[in-house]
């Protein structure tokens, strides 16, 4: 199946590209390690792609949408029919992601995996689950196949982009209340109380996010997630999109492509498809840190450092977009900076 095909594709690193990698970083007119993470993130592409000096110009940041049903117990300050109307926002080109995408030459791909209400656009990929989820804190959110089909409907998506040519691919989100399932299956994972890991969101008020960590321990106390068990934790407590998120993760891992992860919802993606595949944190770059509580949490237990913090929460991909001229950054150095030979410097006690 579809799913077990992907995670069986994905492998090591390439240690002979990463080794290489190191040596011509040592080689450049800097002490080495002085440009930190610029450094590791070049040694890992490396490792992901097999290449020491990559042209990663064609890239698409993944941006997928769905409801849930928890929003009926009020966890978010925006009504569910935001998350239909900023997926119009996206397709229109008017939204956040759209004008940084732009800024960092990216194309942006909006995928309906379980909006309440569908539309047609031709611009949107529909690869619709259900209409929703179901509310977390009475039962699961969807069944354990509808689980598997968000997760292979992500590896599907993923690619189909590489085939048409994405060498770097980012997560989005979109779908209000979904920092609530994104909570619990960070709770679910680490076992940490949700009290200390629960934010808000859209900028719910205190009084409101408490109510809203007590939702969380009630739906892990109804529905019992087995943290050995990727897709039973998300069929539990997850959402439509993170399942599809944790397939964009599996499926760029699998053909070897870098994936950048977004925030908090892109996060649990993330530990879902750790989860599922061990291996394919390997593959995974963090763009940055929420403001959300929970994710540096997040972030230490997927084993990954974020490359920025800018104080933000939007989701969408956006953070993962402004991380993409960091990733430039780093490749430019390996290609485009002079060698110790090259300029003319001593490299006494520098490499």
């Amino acid at each position: 199946m579809l799913l077990e095909e992907t995670v069986d594709r994905i492998g090591e690193l390439d240690a002979g590209a990463m080794e290489e990698a190191r040596s011509c970083q040592k080689n450049l007119i800097k002490p080495y390690g002085s440009l930190g993470m610029l450094e590791e993130v070049a040694v890992q592409i490396a490792g992901i792609t097999g290449q020491v000096k990559p042209l990663l110009e064609n890239r698409a940041v993944i941006t997928c949408a769905g409801d849930h049903g928890v929003a009926a117990q009020k966890v978010s300050a925006a009504d569910q029919e935001v998350t239909r109307q900023m997926v119009q926002g996206f397709l229109d080109g008017g939204a956040a992601i759209n004008v940084l995408a732009r800024h960092v030459g990216s194309r942006v791909i909006c995928v309906d995996l379980g909006m309440i209400r569908a539309f047609d656009d031709p611009r949107l990929k529909v690869r619709r689950i259900g209409p929703g989820t179901g509310d977390i804190t009475k039962g699961p959110a969807m069944s354990k196949e509808q689980a598997r089909s968000a997760v292979e409907a992500g590896i599907e998506v993923a690619v189909a982009e590489i085939g048409k040519g994405a060498q770097l691919l980012a997560t989005g989100d979109m779908g209000i209340g979904n920092t609530t399932p994104s909570t619990a299956i960070l709770a679910a994972f680490t076992g940490f109380p949700a009290a200390l890991i629960t934010g808000k969101g859209t900028g719910i008020d205190h009084e409101a996010m408490l109510r809203k960590g007590r939702l969380v321990q009630q739906a892990l106390k109804v529905n019992r997630p087995d943290p050995r068990d990727g897709l039973a934790v998300l069929a539990g407590v997850g959402g439509f999109e993170i399942g599809a998120i944790a397939g964009v993760i599996l499926g760029a891992a699998s053909l070897r492509v870098p994936v950048v992860i977004d925030g908090f919802i892109s996060g649990a993606g993330a530990m879902i498809a750790r989860v599922l595949a061990p291996r394919s944190v390997n593959f995974m770059l963090a763009s940055h840190l929420s403001e959300e509580p929970g994710h540096k949490v997040m972030l230490t237990w997927l084993g990954v450092r974020p490359m920025l913090q800018m104080n933000m929460r939007l989701g969408e991909g956006t953070g993962a977009a402004l991380s993409f001229t960091l990733i430039d950054a780093a490749l430019k150095i390996v290609r485009e900076m002079a060698t110790f030979d090259q300029a003319g410097v001593s490299d006494s006690g520098l490499r």
